[in-house]
């Protein structure tokens, strides 16, 4: 038996979406912190991700600004709130509305902020 092959439109292929995430954590029970970032960038996790001992994690994302990581820990180590760092950092930067930003503090308390031009 001989199959001949079949030609396929494009359309009839599902595309699936892009996706990138973050995530910043707290373990309940240990108190450790963790940081990761997914991207269809490579070595993204290289750039973006950042945590400290004792301090906190924070996660850049969409349209990242790699100064985040830094600052956000050195925010949470002079004992800013993770809400205080995003509001700090996200009212200092001059293009916050393409960002995405997550910070946890060593107590577990966390914020994020996602920017209205994300996507874009």
């Amino acid at each position: 038996m001989v199959c001949a092959p079949r030609v396929f439109a494009w359309a009839e292929f599902h595309q699936p979406s892009i996706s990138t995430f973050s995530i910043v954590a707290r373990d309940l029970k240990t108190g450790e912190i963790g940081v990761a970032v997914q991207s269809k960038f490579v070595a993204v996790g290289s750039v973006f991700p950042y945590a400290k001992a004792g301090i906190g994690a924070v996660a850049s994302q969409a349209w990242g600004n790699p100064r985040y990581g830094p600052i956000g820990l050195e925010l949470l180590a002079h004992g800013k709130s993770a809400d205080e760092g995003v509001g700090l950092i996200t009212a200092s930067d001059p293009n916050p509305e393409y960002r995405q930003l997550a910070i946890i503090g060593n107590d577990g308390n966390a914020s994020m902020f996602t920017g209205r031009e994300w996507m874009k």
